[in-house]
Formats: C-alpha cells, structure tokens, sequence
C-alpha cells in the first residue's frame, strides 16, 4: 500500500436532492481493504438513472427519502456501475490476483435472518465507484481481465446488462419466441434487446424513433413509444417504463405469457384490470434480486466478447452533472460512461 496515494479524487453526494448535492472533492481519503476486501482503481464508471434516483431519494416516500435498501449515510459516494483494476488484496483474499481486471454485480447478495434475498448496492449502502478508488469485497468481483471489450465498454455494462440479463434469466426468454421491450432506446432497454437477440428471440423494441437506428441494426423491429402494442402478440415483455400503458403491455400477451419489469421511468403507480391476468394465465415478475449464478452468465457473455454495448458518450468524472442531465433528458440512447481522472503523484 506504500505506493498509493494519500488522497483521491471523487465525487460525493451530500444529501438527497438535485444536482448541487454532488460535490467534487480532490481530498479525499484513499480507503484501505479490510479482510476479504479488495482496493479497486477505477477505471470507468457507468452513468444510470438508479444512482439519479439515488440521489433525488426517489426509492422512498415523500417524507423518508431513501436509496435501494433504506436510509443513505451521507455523504455518498455513488457510483453503482464498476469496472476497475485490482490494486491492493485484504488479508485472507484468494482467487484474485493483482492487476486484474474486475466488475461486480449492482446488488450484492448480503443474505440477513429477516430476508434471505437481502442486497446491499455498491454506490448506495456503501461507496461506489464515482471517485478513483473504491473497496469492494472479494466474493462479489468477478475478473474480466479475459474480455476484449475496453475499460469502457464494460464500464457501461454491470448495472444495465446485469438488470437485463436477469430480467430475461427471470422470464425464461427463450429461442424464437416474440419479445416485446419498452424503453428499449436507454440502457437497460437496449441491454435487454441485445441479450434477447443473443438467446434467439424475434425483438420488438419501443422507442423513440430518432433513436431507433442501433435498434434497427442490431435486426430488432421497431414500435413508436406511443403507439399501442398489438393484442396478443407477444410471449413476453420487459417493461423498463411503467406508467400509463401497463394495461396496453398485459393485453400485448398471449395466453400463458410472461412480464417483467425492474424500472417505472414513466411513473410507478399503475392502473390495471386483473382479469388480463387471471383469465389468460398471465405471470408477472419483479427482478431486482440477482442470483449469483445469472450475473456470472453475464460475465462469461463479457470474457467471450458475445456483444458490445452500445455507448453514446464518454465524459470525465467531473462533468457528472452534465452526464446526469443527459441520461435524464434521454439525449442519446445506450449508456453515458464516466471516466476518472489520473490519480496525482
């Protein structure tokens, strides 16, 4: 650890609001591992609306604003999307060498008496990879060092690709059936008509269609965010979107079909008419929880090199506000990645 510096650069998050509570600092402490942790250098960092929502306290009530898993301590550093090299190993670490190239899962399995799905998030409950280093325990890295994909790209790829990729693994997408995914132009979205499409399945991707074109490349067809899907049509949906059209996505479904979802990005109050459900055997699922077994899918995905994220723009980590507006405002599809600066001598 001798040769590390005293101090990093980093952004953190001061409190629950808008973007004035992300505050850049170039003092802070690097952070030392533990036993059973490790010392990451970041080498790019995914820009996602959970760390957005993280911030505005969008996972709690009005009057209890909260992230993932409850209360925020503050101050934060964010970050929940990490790819980075391995700098320093905590006593008792096995299986990872120095230099290795790591990601991990957004929602690390923490399992607890009251909850055996527990998670905790890297970039929420503890601090994640907005800054030039950051600790992470051995059990939840996975070594990418295989992968011909760049820092980049698989800096854009845990949150997103993992919450697709689990979407899918949840739904039992399979060979040649009909898929249907809202939102398909943003991150998760277009993770999730990659991996569709890797499995076997025809894609239909909603979207805006001045965003369309990496859509129409990769050979999914394509439905205007405002149009209604077709009755019936569909074995499955990934609904990354919510809001007013979820009855339209349970009436899109053939008999016996499945949804999923992980996101409400156009509101997550839904009105729906349970017959859809019941009458046509309907099944729907939540996915946040991520079995270590599905991240691990995605990871042997990552080492052979199967597809590459789409990422519209790269920024340094001090323009973070800037990359946050442009998620937000859906300014480009595909992922926004931040890069740190160097660390000073």
């Amino acid at each position: 650890m001798t040769d590390l510096p005293a101090t990093m650069s980093g952004v953190q998050l001061v409190g629950h609001g808008g973007p004035e509570k992300l505050v850049w600092r170039d003092d802070l402490p690097v952070p030392r591992p533990g036993p059973g942790e490790v010392l990451v250098k970041v080498l790019a960092a995914g820009v996602n609306m959970t760390d957005i929502n993280t911030r505005s306290g969008w996972y709690g009530s009005e009057d209890r604003k909260s992230g993932w898993s409850g209360e925020l301590a503050f101050p934060r550093i964010q970050g929940s999307d990490l790819c980075g090299r391995i700098v320093v190993l905590g006593a008792g670490v096995e299986g990872l060498p120095l230099g290795a190239r790591v990601i991990c899962p957004t929602n690390q399995h923490e399992p607890i008496e009251e909850n055996p799905i527990n998670f905790v998030s890297i970039g929420s409950e503890y601090d994640g990879a907005f800054a030039q280093y950051c600790v992470v325990k051995a059990r939840h890295l996975y070594d990418v060092s295989a992968s011909p994909l760049s820092d980049i790209e698989i800096g854009a790829m845990p949150c997103a690709y993992g919450t697709a990729h689990n979407l899918l693994s949840r739904a039992g997408v399979a060979v040649g059936e009909r898929l249907l995914v809202t939102g398909a132009s943003g991150g998760v979205g277009l993770a999730a008509v990659q991996l569709s499409l890797l499995r076997g399945a025809e894609v239909t991707a909603q979207c805006s269609p001045a965003k369309s074109a990496p859509l129409r490349d990769l050979g999914a067809a394509i439905l205007a965010r405002e149009a209604t899907p077709p009755a019936r049509s569909f074995d499955v949906v990934i609904d990354i979107v919510g809001g007013e059209g979820f009855q339209d996505r349970l009436d899109a479904l053939r008999p016996g079909g499945r949804y999923a979802t992980s996101g409400a990005v156009a509101g997550p109050t839904v009105t729906g008419d349970l017959r859809s459900i019941y009458l046509n055997d309907l099944t729907l699922y939540g996915a946040t929880h991520q079995p270590r077994e599905v991240f691990a899918g995605l990871v042997t995905i990552i080492n052979k090199g199967r597809l590459r994220p789409v990422v519209s723009k790269t920024y340094p980590l001090r323009d973070i506000a800037q990359a946050q507006a442009d998620l937000a405002a859906g300014r480009y599809p595909g992922k926004l990645v931040l890069v740190p600066s160097e660390p000073q001598p």
